[in-house]
């Protein structure tokens, strides 16, 4: 047997379980929950499905000078032994593949979506040293309890929510820390934090962190994401066709395994947040206006992490430098053409109106729609996503899931209170889509922007992991869909929101006090349960209602009641 070294991201030899794979003698790596495993020689062992293979290439040695991800060109296919599925990867250069910036490794990163033996029957390049590498060889997945990518459910209520590979469904919260990856905050100092323990910290409240990929507001005083002509690491976005290795392997790597440890969304911000650099990502500047080896390098990178989201631009609309709908929408249609999986993928709509029903008339790219509103409230919060959902006037709904990625930032900078965070997450979850938060405590100061995530400051974030948790435990919420709801609860006035699927199941949200509401219920013995989420408290208030209910909401400003038939969907999601 031989001996294994497994490495974690930035190089670095540990003390872990060694995986191996049925190869030859080439070079081969394996990603584990974040650790890459490699060796000269490989014995079998099977990975699991919707983990991620590490296919590593000996290639033309590229120097700092040098733009490889523009010029050298690789992919590889595998194919199930069924004979379907037959998936085509592409593959990055990777530097010395353990952060140098210089050296001649490649990668082709896979995922199994179906237990079996996968053989590798195409390696395609335009360079001599890399075609035909690692052509005939397997690996075997197995089984797995991992839930896989996520896909918009064409069978869910008005298309609005996403499921999973494995047919899951969990519900979305965001957080944002969109510079965090350079680990500095104000005045160029350390913010004491780092990339792998955010995550985790992170993963104990939300399912979902956007970040960019690039350095913004607070750029890392000598590491940095791209190589100018000179190969000399830089902030300037206009390289982006030029990306330094050294900056992906060990800071955007690391994000993006230590959050698919945690089934964490990693939502990558390819342009942006702020900073002019940081946006003209996507105007390739000092390569002719072209982004598409960008694109092609980041789809290749990490198209194949099933907890990857991409969006290709923050508030594409209103900072310089700006895009229009069809630049977006080009940059789009050339970036799902690259993407091996169905990665979500849409753009930050900054305008008030939400998403531009420009968008509406050109060619299908985007999976979801991003919007960007404050909002305190249930009701508001609730119209707002409703309203991006039913679509521009005479086009009809969109039909895509719908998330407010701005919905609340709790602090001083917008003056927004913990409740006000509370209840706008819960107003977007009964206007039939997804909120995202962030800790913002002055004008691009704070968490939101430099992470170090800290949930004592951050104090909304236990009650928003408490309401996500709740949701999957005991809403079937994909069935559901906003309604007037007034054939079951009559009188309501415009601080009640209804999600429905009629007949079966109910979830009235509230942020104001009432006494004697009523419930007409349909046919059949109800479970009716009270969620306070200010005070991330439960209460069952009946398990065999029947005919007219009686109830009253309490005082609080994010209240839910959940009404669920006993006859036609007797147990909660969680245990079904």
């Amino acid at each position: 047997m031989p001996f294994v070294v497994p490495v974690d991201p930035a190089g670095d030899a540990l003390n872990s379980v060694s995986y191996r794979l049925s190869v030859s003698p080439q070079w081969l790596a394996l990603v584990l929950f974040g650790w890459c495993v490699s060796a000269t020689t490989v014995e079998a062992a099977p990975i699991p499905v919707y983990e991620v293979a590490e296919v590593v290439f000996v290639g033309p040695r590229q120097s700092a000078t040098d733009a490889p991800a523009r010029d050298v060109r690789l992919a590889a296919t595998f194919r199930h032994a069924n004979g379907a599925p037959e998936i085509t990867v592409e593959g990055f250069f990777d530097g010395d593949g353990r952060g140098g910036i210089e050296g001649n490794v490649f990668k082709v990163r896979f995922c199994p979506v179906a237990a079996g033996e996968w053989t590798i029957t195409g390696v395609t390049s335009n360079a001599p040293e890399l075609a035909g590498q690692h052509l005939g060889e397997t690996l075997t997945a197995t089984e797995s309890t991992l839930h896989g990518f996520w896909m918009p459910d064409d069978e869910s209520a008005g298309r609005r929510w996403y499921r999973r590979s494995d047919g899951t469904h969990q519900y979305v919260i965001g957080n944002t820390h969109y510079t965090f990856l350079t680990e500095h905050g104000v005045s160029g100092q350390p913010t004491g934090s780092n990339i792998a323990a955010d995550m985790a910290g992170n993963a104990r409240y939300f399912k979902k962190v956007r970040f960019g990929l690039q350095s913004g507001q607070y750029p890392h005083p000598t590491e940095k994401p791209w190589l100018d002509d000179d190969g000399r690491p830089s902030d300037d976005g206009g390289y982006s066709h030029r990306p330094n290795p050294r900056w992906f392997h060990q800071r955007v790597d690391v994000a993006v395994r230590s959050a698919l440890e945690h089934d964490l969304i990693a939502d990558l911000i390819l342009g942006g947040p702020d900073t002019a650099e940081s946006r003209a990502t996507l105007k390739a500047g000092h390569n002719s206006g072209d982004a598409t080896p960008y694109l092609r390098f980041i789809a290749a990178r990490y198209g194949s992490f099933p907890n990857v989201w991409m969006c290709l631009c923050n508030e594409y609309d209103i900072k310089r430098p700006s895009y229009t709908q069809a630049e977006i929408a080009s940059h789009g249609a050339a970036l799902r053409k690259h993407l091996p999986y169905a990665t979500p993928l849409s753009v930050h709509d900054g305008s008030k109106i939400g998403w531009s029903a420009k968008f509406d008339a050109l060619p299908e790219w985007a999976d979801h729609q991003i919007i960007q509103k404050k909002l305190r409230a249930i009701a508001p919060a609730a119209e707002a996503i409703d309203f991006v959902w039913r679509g521009s006037e005479g086009q009809g709904p969109r039909r895509k899931p719908t998330i407010n990625d701005e919905l609340s930032y709790e602090g001083q900078g917008d003056r927004h209170s913990e409740a006000d965070t509370i209840a706008a997450h819960v107003g977007a979850l009964l206007g039939g889509g997804y909120g995202s938060t962030g800790e913002k405590y002055g004008q691009k100061l704070g968490q939101y922007f430099w992470g170090a995530f800290d949930p004592e400051k951050h104090s909304a974030a236990d009650n928003l992991g408490w309401l996500r948790e709740t949701i999957d435990r005991e809403v079937t919420f994909w069935r559901l869909s906003p309604e007037d709801g007034s054939d079951v609860f009559p009188g309501l006035n415009e601080r009640y929101r209804v999600l429905s699927w009629p007949g079966r199941e109910y979830l009235l949200g509230t942020d104001v006090a009432g006494r004697d509401l009523v419930a007409d219920l349909p046919p059949g013995e109800w479970r009716i349960t009270r969620h306070d989420v200010v005070a991330k408290a439960t209460a069952v208030l009946a398990t065999e209602a029947r005919g007219r209910f009686s109830f009253d909401a309490p005082d609080s400003r994010a209240v839910l009641f959940h009404f669920r038939s006993n006859a036609s969907n007797p147990a909660p999601p969680e245990s079904r």
